[in-house]
């Protein structure tokens, strides 16, 4: 997420906000996830509330009424809590606000999985369902098609994931469907599964593996990584015959083949050149 320099201290404030009211006692953090992440979806539709809860010209408490005007009644205090820090603020434009919106309704569900000790398994879950959709392009095509309505490929994603996964991976998922903001379903996926890892200070290192690895060998290949990177790795592995042996390991932009494929490519390209 790109944010200008009035969005990323509008975003820096509603988070330390949302931190305090995810902080109170009895407030649920997956609900007020979800809570956020609906208003969301209805500043995506509404071009003129939008911009309206936007303008920095405005009074701020007149756009904080505003929304509690539409909002008090369907979403809890808590939500609305948050939603007084994000439109009270100056964003550098309209998008830069839904898209800061997101950003705390996403981090609300990361806190609750965080808090109930779910995390390592909503971010592994995040993981195998970004493998799942990049590995099957017809399933890609239709979760990102832009003429299909909204609501018939989050119905799509619930038909596919619900049962299967916990809720709020469920609800992660849909919102990568809903909202891609230019990704792909895959690669949306994949970004909610680095902001699982940044929450436990870690990288993500995604591995293909030509076979099974134990638990041993996946400890060392965390620990010699850590010690490449000089960071914390969390560690996504996922099985593929077609690299014939070794490991393929991708850190952000940084690729490390250690694969029968990829010796013999270099090979080739030794010998072409």
């Amino acid at each position: 997420m790109t944010l200008h320099a009035a969005s990323r201290e509008a975003l820096s404030l509603a988070e330390t906000r949302l931190d305090e009211v995810l902080g109170d006692a009895g407030t649920d953090p997956s609900a007020v996830g979800e809570e956020l992440l609906s208003v969301v979806d209805l500043l995506t539709k509404e071009v003129g509330l939008r911009r309206a809860v936007a303008d920095g010209s405005s009074d701020p408490e007149a756009r904080k009424r505003l929304v509690r005007t539409l909002l008090e009644g369907k979403v809890s205090e808590p939500a609305l809590n948050a939603l007084d820090a994000v439109v009270g603020n100056r964003w550098s434009n309209p998008r830069e606000l839904v898209d800061g919106l997101e950003s705390i309704g996403i981090s609300a569900l990361l806190i609750s999985a965080e808090k109930s000790g779910k995390l390592d398994a909503v971010e592994d879950e995040l993981f195998r369902v970004a493998r799942i959709v990049e590995g099957e392009p017809g399933l890609e095509q239709a979760l990102s098609d832009m003429s299909s309505p909204v609501e018939a490929k989050r119905r799509l994603a619930r038909n596919l994931f619900a049962d299967k996964v916990d809720p709020v991976t469920e609800v992660l998922v849909e919102q990568a469907v809903v909202r891609p903001r230019g990704r792909s379903v895959a690669g949306g996926v994949d970004t909610l599964v680095k902001l699982a890892a940044a929450r436990r200070e870690r990288s993500v290192a995604y591995v293909r593996s030509a076979s099974e690895l134990t638990t041993e060998q996946r400890d060392k290949l965390a620990a010699d990584l850590g010690r490449i990177y000089g960071r914390a790795i969390a560690l996504h592995v996922q099985l593929d015959n077609r690299i014939g042996a070794g490991l393929v390991v991708r850190v952000g932009d940084e690729v490390i083949d250690g694969s029968a494929a990829g010796r013999l490519d270099a090979l080739r390209r030794q010998l072409a050149g």
